[in-house]
This record gives C-alpha cells, sequence and structure tokens, in this order.
C-alpha cells in the first residue's frame, strides 16, 4: 500500500536525517522531506492496525500528528531552530497534502 517508495525522494531524506550527526545542518526542506516519509509509514501502520479512518480530515489529522511528532523529535536531538521547525512543519504538510 505505500505511499512513498522506499528509493524516494522522501524516503532518502528520512536515511539522511536519522543518520546525521546531532548538529544542526540539517535544512527544513530535507526535514520536511523525512517528517512525510515517516508519517505516511506512520499512517499506514495505524491504518494496519486500526482500520481506515472515518473522515479525510481525521486522516490529515494524523499525519500532521505523525509528522509533527517526527519533526519535533528531531529538532531537539539535532540542534536546529524554531525557524527550520516551522518551515519543516509547513512543507510536510504540503508534500501530505500532495501525496494524499
Amino acid at each position: 500500500m505505500g505511499f512513498f517508495s522506499d528509493d524516494s525522494d522522501q524516503a532518502q531524506a528520512w536515511d539522511q536525517v536519522n543518520n546525521a550527526p546531532h548538529k544542526a545542518e540539517l535544512s527544513h526542506e530535507l526535514l520536511a522531506a523525512a517528517a512525510s516519509y515517516e508519517a505516511a509509514k506512520a499512517y499506514e501502520k495505524h491504518v494496519a492496525d486500526n482500520g481506515e479512518p472515518d473522515s479525510h480530515a481525521t486522516r490529515n489529522e494524523l499525519l500532521a500528528t505523525f509528522a509533527g511528532g517526527f519533526i519535533d523529535r528531531i529538532v531537539e536531538t539535532k540542534g536546529l531552530d524554531f525557524i527550520d521547525k516551522e518551515k519543516a512543519q509547513y512543507n510536510a504538510k504540503k508534500q501530505l497534502e500532495a501525496q494524499f
């Protein structure tokens, strides 16, 4: 059912972000792509465990929550700033909206 394939730009960004050293050298675009991939994986797992959500709005809320959680964790562990976080969240949301 995959939304982003394992060789997609988002998957490659996810791998690069997760393997980056603990310092602020990640761009918000890279972080957004990684968050989109992480959110899609988490959403697929959620659907497998719980079934499809009741509405389009619920699905979008779930995706935003999954992406936001990933971004928050990376911002805290990699030393990024508030601006990068906000830009990454905005870009991740746009990528997910385009995919779904």
